[in-house]
């Protein structure tokens, strides 16, 4: 094969390769968005729960009047 052939792969096989590396990014950068939005709902749940335990007390309290 001759020089140019060989630097033509070279260059083909390089696009290829970062290309792949692009995918690969930004499936992560998917994988991490979606979990920051899962943890966000999670905390909003924690909070919610978390007051509704609150509320309950001051009911059974009587504080809550």
């Amino acid at each position: 094969m001759d020089q140019a052939k060989t630097n033509f792969r070279a260059g083909e096989t390089r696009g290829q390769t970062q290309e792949k590396a692009n995918q690969m990014m930004d499936k992560i950068s998917n994988t991490a968005q979606s979990a920051k939005q899962s943890m966000q709902e999670t905390g909003q749940q924690a909070m919610a729960t978390a007051q509704g335990a609150a509320d309950a007390v001051k009911d059974a309290t009587g504080m809550n009047k």
